[in-house]
């Protein structure tokens, strides 16, 4: 993805739930980038001094990709169950990150997870949990522990992912943040 479209999609994000914030309607021209058009998985990440925030997305692809960025900032900022909605004080606080996640792709031997290149979608049943790429680099997980920690993500026991009954897939993701493109 080119620098520019990368702007472009955190630039959104932040007006997004900037107008959200103020009441306000978002209704960005549609972007040249055929990529920006595409339907692509994406999760928005909003962190607070290096703390998690808010953090939502899509597993995959339902409207193009700088329309689903909208979406899910806005989810993140006031609809994650896990934090209240964000407040105007912290506008400036929360460091946006976006993770534009390539398709799922299921597997059969948890040895082709690569910790730090994949993250992990663990589904049984009606129970799901995922965790991106960056979280087991972020927490110094081995392998054993990000799928762990995924399970216990999805509601099931710390070794879900030997029961034959879970699937387990995994997906890489090109992320980027407000912080790293326009520094500190």
């Amino acid at each position: 993805m080119e620098r520019s479209e990368k702007l472009y999609l955190l630039e959104t994000a932040r007006a997004a739930i900037e107008a959200h914030i103020y009441g306000k309607d978002i209704n960005p021209a549609l972007p040249d980038s055929h990529i920006l058009r595409e339907e692509m998985g994406v999760f928005v990440t909003l962190k607070k001094n290096e703390d998690l925030r808010g953090c939502i997305g899509y597993i995959e692809g339902v409207e193009p990709l700088y329309r689903a960025v909208i979406t899910m900032a806005v989810k993140a900022g006031f609809h994650d169950p896990r934090f209240p909605p964000l407040s105007k004080d912290e506008l400036n606080a929360v460091n946006i990150e976006i993770s534009v996640m390539t398709p799922l792709r299921k597997i059969d031997s948890i040895s082709k997870i690569n910790v730090g290149e994949h993250g992990i979608y663990l589904k049984r049943g009606y129970a799901s949990g995922l965790l991106l790429p960056q979280v087991a680099v972020e927490w110094g997980y081995d392998r054993d522990q990000f799928l762990s920690s995924t399970c216990m993500k999805a509601g099931m026991g710390r070794d879900c992912y030997n029961d034959p009954e879970t699937e387990i897939y995994i997906f890489s993701a090109e992320i980027f943040s407000e912080e790293e493109m326009y520094g500190d």
